[in-house]
């Protein structure tokens, strides 16, 4: 009897999603939880795997087919076999039945790697049985693919052989173009992004900060930080703790316009930017004020493990109060982030910099950091947001303030 394989239930806020692969094809056996199709929707990739034991009899929707909540996408059929299921002209000759095995095992090792994992192995011809995963249950990272890449140019010999001849080269005059169509995932950011600068009246402020204070606690205290909790101390956790204290002082950064009026949030969910392969995504720590350093730090090494390896889910994505984006890992100087609506305010750090400062007369080397902070005039004033950003200086420069509440 034949099993309907259906797309999940999507959330109110996603309307339909595109078949991005299928990991099978018709006529192969499949093991119960064995990943068989992902869907790509404009925040995340959802992954449908195989309900039970079974042959994949037919595929209804193709690749890049675009498909609704709970819509049939194929056919299972439990206990039947991949031979007798498979139409005759396909079936395989005995000969070939060793190789047809040893594709299963690989597909199968495919199923336990993630979908950024997955596109690595398959741009370099790597399989699943020559990497040893280390995510939960054994599952291949992205990461482990990167090792094993590593690890195998390491390995191979020099050779004395010649080279062999390089591909002919473009004629002259002739410039190569290549044109791939956007992911629903980067075509959703153009769209918010264009929204943002349309509908808010969009302004930026800057300030710099001292971060020496910081850096010498984190030097101080990080070997018995990392003992005390298994995380180590960074910068990120000082200023989610910072922009917290002071969204408390200055409400109308926490809010949002719902038409016409203004809604002030009392929680504070603060959204992370991270950078993937597949776009910007920004995870939100929810109710960040009820969270130490330590579960600060713990939260944002998982959301980034879960962005890179796109395991992060819809409901972890939706809503927040304020954003933090941090493009100084990058190297970035300085920049003007652009709004996450509905939200009316985001904070953006930049890379830390030795500069000549002057201090009580004196000129020292400080390290110092830019920060900007976008914001929307239409409920915002320059003097609040202004008086934000000095309050988040302030409790950089001197962490105290965060526990004396200062």
């Amino acid at each position: 009897m034949a099993t309907d394989i259906k797309a999940p239930q999507f959330p109110e806020s996603v309307a339909d999603g595109t078949v991005a692969t299928w990991h099978k094809k018709e006529g192969e056996a499949v093991k119960r939880d064995e990943l068989l199709v992902d869907i790509e929707t404009d925040k995340v990739v959802l992954e449908v795997v195989a309900p039970m034991d079974g042959v994949l009899t037919k595929i209804l929707k193709g690749e890049d087919a675009t498909v609704e909540s709970q819509e049939v996408l194929g056919q299972l059929e439990a206990g039947a076999s991949a031979s007798a299921s498979a139409p005759a002209e396909e079936k395989p000759q005995a000969a070939e039945a060793p190789a047809a095995e040893a594709q299963g095992s690989d597909d199968d090792g495919d199923a336990q790697a993630g979908p950024a994992a997955r596109k690595l192995m398959s741009e370099h011809g790597l399989n699943a049985a020559d990497i040893k995963g280390t995510g939960a249950k054994g599952r291949i990272t992205k990461e482990d693919v990167e090792k094993a890449l590593a690890g195998k140019q390491q390995n191979q010999p020099a050779s004395s052989a010649p080279a062999p001849a390089a591909a002919p080269a473009a004629a002259a005059g002739e410039r190569e173009e290549r044109r791939v169509p956007m992911t629903r995932l980067r075509k959703r950011i153009a769209e918010r992004l264009v929204a943002a600068q349309q509908d808010a009246a969009m302004l930026t402020t800057f300030n710099e900060v001292n971060m020496k204070p910081i850096m010498d606690m984190r030097k101080h205290y990080q070997s018995e930080f990392e003992k005390s909790h298994g995380v180590r101390l960074g910068f990120m956790s000082f200023f989610t703790r910072a922009c917290v204290e002071a969204l408390k002082r200055f409400p109308a950064v926490n809010a949002s316009i719902d038409g016409d009026d203004i809604v002030y949030h009392g929680y504070y969910d603060v959204g992370m930017a991270v950078s993937t392969e597949r776009g910007l995504v920004v995870p939100v720590m929810r109710d960040a004020d009820q969270k130490g350093l330590a579960e600060i730090e713990s939260q944002i090494i998982e959301f980034g493990t879960k962005a890179r390896d796109g395991k992060l889910s819809i409901e972890e994505m939706t809503g927040g109060t304020f954003t933090i984006s941090n493009g100084g890992i990058f190297g970035s100087l300085l920049s003007t982030p652009i709004l996450n609506p509905p939200q009316t305010a985001i904070l953006g750090m930049h890379k830390i910099q030795e500069r000549p400062m002057a201090v009580d007369g004196e000129v020292k080397i400080l390290p110092m950091m830019y920060l900007a902070l976008s914001y929307d005039h239409r409920i915002i004033d320059g003097k609040e947001a202004v008086q934000f950003l000095v309050a988040v200086k302030n409790f950089i420069e001197d962490p105290a303030r965060l526990l004396l509440d200062i």
